[in-house]
């Protein structure tokens, strides 16, 4: 069961990051600037759904709300392949990431299956999957992509949303709502209470959402910084980059077992402080070489914060974990969707310059609310 939930995580997810590498190629066939806020838009969609959609795991059994959430999530995707212009790719982008957030239904029922002493560890787990979708999305996009063109792509991943839906189907057990009684609006009302009455809440969300904001700056812009005169590379290259950062997939479970045996905040500092190396790195070794060893710091430190951080959040009330980590990774989805914009700003601005030093900004913010804890 844990394997379906990390390949079901994976998955689904993968689809909000399918556009990135093929941002080239959509932007020749499709003309405007509209088209390279693609990345934006399924974020913001994604971020809306954390908000939206994922307290209904409190409210509604998880199965059937998992399954028809993947159907949905089919159709969205065909919406993609067909649009033709920049609005319509657009719009249907965002219903995509709305609707791939069912990602985060199956983290939190993840985590209420595992046993207590073995939550960390079986987090880590799915979250690895849920990382392998995130990266290996943009490796197999650019290889689909640059063959078959990018609409090849989202009509590959309508038979994978489906398969999804009965892989989940078949696994899941049934579940029981823990809503303690609460209606829709009386679980959105709960989301501020929550975030009201857990500092460490607070601080994880924070801090992750700086993680996920450089995260998100460097993907975003990889594609188009590939393209320029001094590399000359294409999206397959930008895809292959989705098989480096694979390595990061390793601190998910390395991350967890630590946070169950010694305590998750000494991951986080350290983490924290290896991404702002990432982006020194990028901004004084710009050759591709240090574009590499730059998105393995960057990849592996961000994991490793991701699970610390979802191991104290996973701990502060069981019965309401669904909300909680609305609460977390909406913010944290939001916060990416704005870094994502900004990027792109930047980068039509100022260049890969401008990018680094947005990136660095914000990673140096991370450090600093760490340091503000301590």
């Amino acid at each position: 069961m844990v394997f379906a939930l990390a390949a079901s995580a994976g998955l689904t997810v993968a689809n909000i990051y399918y556009g990135q590498p093929m941002l080239g190629l959509m932007e020749r066939e499709i003309s405007g600037t509209a088209i390279t806020y693609v990345p934006t838009a399924t974020q913001l969609g994604y971020a809306a759904g954390l908000l939206l959609l994922v307290p209904l795991g409190d409210l509604l059994e998880r199965k059937r709300l998992i399954v028809m959430q993947c159907l949905a999530l089919s159709v969205a995707l065909a919406l993609v392949a067909l649009a033709p212009t920049g609005a319509t790719v657009l719009a249907a982008s965002l219903l995509v990431g709305l609707l791939a957030s069912v990602a985060q239904q199956i983290v939190p029922l993840a985590a209420n299956l595992a046993p207590e002493d073995k939550r960390g560890a079986v987090v880590g787990t799915v979250m690895a999957g849920l990382l392998c979708g995130i990266l290996l999305s943009r490796t197999l996009a650019g290889f689909v992509g640059g063959t078959f063109g990018w609409r090849a792509m989202f009509w590959l991943a309508v038979p994978l949303a489906l398969l999804t839906a009965g892989l989940m189907a078949w696994q899941l057990p049934r579940s029981r709502p823990v809503s303690g009684g609460l209606g829709y609006l009386g679980l959105m009302s709960s989301l501020r209470d929550l975030w009201r009455e857990f500092p460490a809440l607070r601080l994880a969300t924070l801090t992750q959402c700086t993680q996920f904001g450089v995260f998100s700056v460097f993907w975003t812009i990889l594609a188009l910084h590939l393209q320029e005169p001094r590399y000359g590379l294409g999206s397959e290259a930008a895809g292959l980059f989705g098989v480096l950062g694979a390595a990061g997939v390793l601190a998910a479970p390395i991350a967890g077992r630590i946070a169950d045996r010694r305590g998750p905040h000494p991951v986080i500092v350290a983490a924290s402080a290896l991404t702002l190396v990432s982006w020194l790195v990028f901004g004084f070794w710009t050759s591709l070489i240090g574009l590499i060893v730059g998105v393995l710091l960057l990849d592996f430190a961000i994991q490793a914060s991701q699970i610390s951080n979802q191991s104290i959040i996973y701990a502060l009330r069981p019965e309401a974990r669904s909300r909680i980590n609305t609460v977390y990774m909406a913010s944290m989805f939001f916060a990416g969707s704005a870094s994502s914009g900004a990027a792109t700003v930047a980068w039509h601005n100022w260049g890969w310059t401008g990018v680094v030093v947005l990136g660095t900004a914000i990673a140096a913010l991370g450090l600093g609310l760490q340091t503000l804890r301590r």
